[in-house]
């Protein structure tokens, strides 16, 4: 893989990342509600429950999964309803005067945040899908492990970048602002990019 395409899997990677989901969700929530500090400790969270799925995909989790279907099944189906149930909700708030976001606020003290991040994204079917797959495009058979490891270290860091900003980006009064008057708006956005996110999961699969 070139530089380039590598440059452009990052990318894409820190895009499906940011996209709106229970994680993004979870941290915009917390940090509007709770403040930058809780809302850092739900990020970490998430970004450990994300690496603990890429080290899984390394070490050879996702043929495991596909050895044993019906683990993609269950979680492909649990995964499928609930992005759908999130957009029925996001509809429903749109047109309500409770902001999405603030309904997956997490509660509890900063160890607390942490376990329900680590929670949360352990039993959330994205990264499962989304490690498998970046795996499978960005090493060539018969790769080294040190290609594996590096890649994995790339895409960590990505995921930090992504969730801490997020953390950080919504716990800054002016975007508080902004997005409490436009909040209609991303809400309807985030109900089609849910029930879309949805029927994607139930068609995907890892290979």
């Amino acid at each position: 893989m070139t530089g380039v395409d590598f440059t452009l899997l990052l990318l894409a990677w820190a895009i499906g990342g940011a996209s709106p989901g229970p994680a993004t969700l979870a941290i915009a929530g917390t940090s509007m509600q709770r403040g930058r500090p809780a809302g850092l400790a739900v990020a970490a969270g998430i970004v450990c429950g994300s690496a603990s799925w890429g080290v899984a995909a390394a070490l050879g989790m996702s043929a495991l999964m596909i050895a044993n279907a019906w683990l993609v099944e269950i979680l492909r189906y649990v995964g499928a309803a609930y992005l759908m149930y999130l957009g029925y909700k996001a509809v429903r708030s749109s047109l309500s005067d409770k902001p999405l976001a603030t309904i997956q606020a997490k509660q509890g003290d900063l160890r607390s945040l942490y376990l329900k991040g680590l929670l949360l994204h352990l039993t959330n079917p994205k990264p499962v899908f989304g490690w498998g797959a970046i795996f499978a495009i960005a090493i060539p058979p018969g790769s080294d492990a040190s290609a594996v490891w590096e890649t994995f270290a790339a895409l960590f860091v990505v995921s930090n970048v992504v969730f801490f900003g997020y953390a950080l980006l919504f716990s800054t009064g002016a975007f508080i602002r902004g997005y409490q008057k436009l909040r209609r708006w991303f809400e309807v956005i985030f109900g089609l990019m849910f029930g879309f996110a949805g029927l994607k999961i139930l068609t995907a699969r890892l290979t």
